[in-house]
């Protein structure tokens, strides 16, 4: 999110971490302007973020209220870790439940 405007019209300039040169790259590929293209690597960055632990809460919770059963999403879910630009450790049943139930 852009921060604190300073004026009519202005706002002020927030690198948030973003990597300029993966900036500049999605300038030039897609046409977005910098500042729009900032905002989407900023939220690309932002969605892998998440650990694999905190992805397996979000992604078990998010399977559950599609009514799915606890056996297809523990395999969904190691598809989907395995997916990951950054593979997460390879988890057995057990430790997915151990990681959502505690």
């Amino acid at each position: 999110m852009l921060a604190n405007p300073v004026g009519a019209g202005m706002i002020v300039r927030v690198n948030d971490g973003v990597p300029t040169e993966l900036v500049h790259y999605v300038v030039a590929s897609t046409g977005l302007p910098e500042r729009v293209a900032a905002r989407v690597v900023a939220d690309i960055v932002g969605y892998f973020d998440e650990t694999a632990e905190q992805f397996v809460r979000r992604r078990h919770a998010e399977l559950q209220a599609r009514e799915m059963r606890n056996a297809e999403i523990w395999r969904r879910l190691d598809i989907e870790l395995g997916e990951r630009p950054v593979a997460a450790p390879s988890f057995t049943e057990r430790q997915l439940r151990r990681i959502v139930y505690g």
